[in-house]
Formats: structure tokens, sequence, C-alpha cells
């Protein structure tokens, strides 16, 4: 604490996202650190007495109290004039004031000179008097240090294990098994509580982009519903809202498509259930009205919608679950639906992280950013090591911790795409360590170290973007190969491979099943040279994403597939 007698109070106000600096002119007897005010406008004007047309802006002489840190903690703006104060509008809005510590007085000598003729009405203070030390950080560059504090990671691991607790205390609640919605809901989820995974994403929720991905058809869960009588499924989102989109719009969507293509006399189940008052009437009205045409999408996959609806058992109903309310609270499993659960597990927070004493909302997501490589498995399997380690050491335990779970982590599985009977999808080149399977393409492996393995085929395709371009200059190499060998005897078994089994060996498995088999699933050499549609694309990928839950084609290797497939022959 110092004495800010004969001082320039300082005060942060928080106004919006809109930063003004203010300062008051006179202040006497105060003994406590000063704030640093930002009103909603800055207080600055022209000289009055002169009306001269220079290029300073001088302060007005104010009066302001300084507000204590250890009083109420909203106030509302002042509106202040030359000399003495003027009553606030009636509409004037609160904010939150929040005590700065630590910075340092901004204002000259020069300044604390001309305060002491501040009774004269002739003599004003200009910005020229303002002092701004370039050692001195900014209040921006302050203000980001403290947030950036607030988001370590050690408040994010502990933010995630109080909102794990949450989601288990739903599943407990309804008696149902615990699903994650991917990426982020795995956070949420310890591996041995963990039944499935689901792949809803937000941005087929988002306003105007209402969607019922082909992509992401998430079959996987109609067997599981059916044997549990539904399920609850995790997902947070960051600062300000309640619950994702994927969990309040997309889910919603893909839930009333479902039942009305499998069950479509059930029509008590046919509306879209959306979570109560919390869309606007018009955009529930659009969400309605698209959900015929989806049904006509989904139905033109030709999927077997008979073995779905078997799988399935029962129609789907919704509900959710979040940190303000159960809706509805008298919902449970029935013997006339699935009941899906749809948990948001963080708790919703208003303000800056720096006011919620560490917790952050939606801590898991984007792991990218701030995880250095942790997963949620190794997360859970570390949970005590975690906690006890300071920040500054966390990096290096991660990395530590990673390393040795992916040497731990040596299972491979590869995954047979129906209705084909010889054709597998798997990750990395090791899941063939055996030699089980007759062919083999992996395309991120080396070109030049398969020449001389006549049943091997290496694309050398790179990572991300880069490997979705390099796969459409490949793919005629892909063509040639699985026409030769399998054309020679249908029967062998073909295994495709990328490093993570869900992008690029998705990419080639869709060409060679576009290219070479019919709809039975049967290899058919003749009908390499047949015209391909956009529609008949959707379709196969419809075999993919049935069979292997989790792969997940990016845009731009879908799009390098399109392009190959559509182009004319050149044979």
């Amino acid at each position: 604490m110092y004495t800010t007698r004969n001082h320039v109070a300082q005060l942060i106000y928080i106004a919006r996202t809109r930063v003004h600096l203010f300062h008051t002119t006179t202040m006497i007897g105060y003994t406590q650190i000063p704030n640093l005010l930002i009103p909603q406008r800055p207080f600055l004007t022209f000289d009055p007495k002169t009306k001269k047309k220079n290029r300073n802006i001088t302060f007005r002489q104010i009066k302001i109290n300084l507000i204590s840190t250890t009083q109420r903690s909203r106030a509302k703006s002042p509106f202040c004039t030359a000399g003495k104060p003027e009553t606030a509008p009636s509409t004037t809005p609160e904010y939150d004031l929040i005590p700065i510590f630590g910075i340092p007085n901004i204002l000259g000598n020069s300044f604390s000179q001309k305060k002491a003729n501040m009774g004269s009405p002739d003599t004003f203070p200009t910005l020229e008097s303002l002092h701004f030390p370039s050692a001195q950080l900014s209040i921006s560059q302050t203000l980001s240090s403290l947030r950036q504090s607030a988001l370590s990671v050690a408040n994010r691991l502990q933010s995630i294990e109080t909102d794990a607790a949450f989601a288990q205390e739903v599943a407990d609640h309804y008696g149902l098994p615990l699903v994650a919605n991917e990426r982020c809901g795995s956070w949420y989820i310890p591996p041995t509580a963990k039944a499935g995974s689901a792949y809803f994403k937000s941005t087929d929720g988002h306003t105007g982009q209402w969607d019922f991905s082909f992509r992401r058809l998430n079959l996987q869960l109609l067997p599981l519903a059916r044997d549990h009588g539904g399920c609850v499924i995790v997902d947070s989102t960051r600062r300000g809202k309640l619950m994702p989109d994927a969990l309040s719009k997309t889910v919603p969507i893909w839930s009333a498509v479902l039942n009305r293509a499998l069950f479509p006399s059930a029509t008590a189940y046919h509306p879209v259930r959306l979570p109560p008052d919390y869309l606007g009437a018009s955009e529930e009205a659009q969400i309605e009205s698209r959900i015929v045409g989806f049904v006509h999408s989904l139905k033109s996959l030709k999927l077997d919608l008979d073995n779905l609806r078997q799988q399935l058992g029962k129609p789907i109903e919704i509900a959710w679950a979040n940190r303000t309310y159960f809706h509805p609270e008298d919902l449970h499993t029935g013997d006339e639906y699935n009941l899906f659960v749809l948990c948001s597990a963080s708790r919703r927070v208003h303000g800056a992280e720096m006011s919620e004493g560490g917790y952050i909302q939606g801590a898991g997501d984007d792991s990218e950013a701030w995880a250095y490589g942790l997963t949620p498995p190794v997360f859970w399997a570390n949970q005590a090591v975690l906690k006890s380690t300071p920040e500054d050491e966390l990096p290096g335990l991660i990395d530590r911790l990673v390393a040795e779970h992916k040497l731990l982590d040596v299972a491979h599985h590869a995954t047979l795409i129906s209705p084909t009977r010889n054709l597998y999808i798997g990750s990395g080149a090791g899941v063939d360590a055996g030699g089980q399977y007759d062919l083999l393409i992996d395309c991120n492996g080396s070109a030049a170290a398969a020449e001389a393995n006549a049943k091997r085929l290496n694309l050398g395709c790179d990572s991300g973007k880069l490997g979705s371009r390099d796969l459409r200059k490949r793919l005629d190499k892909v063509r040639e190969f699985i026409g030769v060998r399998l054309g020679a005897d249908s029967s062998l078994s073909v295994l495709v491979t990328c490093e993570n089994g869900k992008d690029l060996s998705a990419g080639t498995l869709l060409a060679i099943v576009c290219l070479f088999y019919n709809d039975e699933g049967g290899f058919d050499a003749s009908l390499s040279k047949r015209a391909i549609s956009k529609q008949f694309i959707r379709q196969r990928l419809a075999w993919l994403v049935s069979s292997k839950h989790d792969v997940n084609p990016s845009r731009a290797t879908l799009q390098s597939v399109n392009a190959f497939l559509m182009q004319p022959p050149d044979y």
C-alpha cells in the first residue's frame, strides 16, 4: 500500500471491449492502491475558453471518488462536466470493476506541475503532458498476461476433472452409458467409463448451415442405444454459451432424420426436439423445414434401412442435461423409445476466466493449442502425477508420458469395409506386421521402399492438405495396382493404411470401391470405365462411414477423389 495524496488516481473500468484512458485531477487522503479507469467514452475536449483549433486535446477538470477494491464490484459509468459532476442518465448500464495492481503512474512530472494550477479555468493539461514509458507493459499486454496465467494447463486439467464428475452424475441419474462426442468429449470421460464415441460437429448446427452430414452418420450408436435403452453424449463449449451447437441442434436434427427414415409410422417422434426456450421461433421453423430433404438424402444412400431399424429397435427421444437444468426433469428410459441425453459438461462462465478462481469453461476444447501432445487416455492414466507437478515442469513431463504411451500402445487393428469381403482399412504400416493381408497400400510409405515388392504399393503422400494433393496424383497408380492384382485373383485381401487410418486411407478406399465394386460389394474390373457422379461417390462413402465410425476424410481429400473419379478416362 502507498499513499495517493496529491497523486492522480488511476482506475480500470471495463466497458465491453472499448478501451479508453481517463484520469481524475484531484485526489486527497486515500491510502490504498488505486485502480485504473477505462470509461465508455473518454472525457476529452478542446479548450472551451479559447476555442482555438489547435491539435492539443485537453482534459476536462472533473471530480470523482476513488472506488475501493473492498467496496462492491459494480458501479455506474461516471458522467462529468468541467468543474462539477453531471447527473448520469437512468439508462446507464453497469459494468464490472476489477483491480489491476502494479501499473505505474503514467503521468509525467510536467503534469504534476500543471496540476497545481488546476484551480484556474484558464489552465488545462494537454495530451503532451502524458508520459508513456516505452519500457513499461501496456494495459492490453498486462491483461493478456493475466488471462494466459488463468488458462494454464494445471487449471485446465483441474476444470476437466470437475466437469467429468458432473458427466458421471448425469450418467448415474439416468442409468445410461457415457459416449464422448469427439474430440472434446473424451477429456470428460475416463477410458474405463467410456462406452463409445460419436462425431457430431457444431458446424452442422450453425445458424443457416444446418445439415445432416453423410460423412458423420454415427450409425455405431444404434446398437449401443438398443442394448442400453439410450446413452449420454458428453460435450462442452467454451466461454459464453450454455451448450455447443452440436448438442442443441446437430444431434436433434440427426435424431429426427433417423426417426422419420426408420420409423415412418411413429409420428410422435418425427418433429425435431430442440432445447426449451433456447432458439428463436424462426430458426426452429427453418430447421424443421429442412428435415424432409435430409430424409430423402439419407434414403438416396441406399443403406439397408431394415437392418438399421433392427439395430436401433425403437425411436430416439432427446433430453438435455447441463449445470443449469435437466430437461425434461421426469424423463427416463422407457419401452417406447431410446433416450439420448445430451450433456454439456462445463459450467457456463459469463465473465473472464480471471474472475472464476481458475475454472475454465470448455477446458478440453482445442487441445492442440494447450495440451503439449497430452491425450485423454494419458491424462486419465496419470492424473495424480500431473496434478502434483509444477506448471513450468508440465511440458517436459507430458512429453515423457506421451512417449511412454506410444511405446505401450502397439495394438493395430484393421476394419473390414462392408459389404465388400476383402477390403480393409487401418492405421500405420505395423497393422500388417504378421503379413496376413495379400496386398498392402500404404498412403504415407516411401514409394522407393516398396518398388521391389509386387504385393505392396507405397504412395509417398505427405501429411495434411499436402497429402491430399499428393493423393490426387497417385490414384492412377492405385487404379492400375488394384486392376492388375485383383483382376488376376479377386479373392485377394487388400489392406489400405495411412498415419491415422481416417483420412488418406479412406480416400484411397473410396476410389477403389467406386471404380471396381458393384452394389453387392463384389469386384468387377469392367466397372472401372463407368461414369461416376457425386451422388454415386456419396453412396460409396456411406460404406466406409458405416463400417468404421471414426473414418473422417478431410474436405481436401474428398475433393481430390472427386476430381480423379469424375474426370474422363485417359485410356
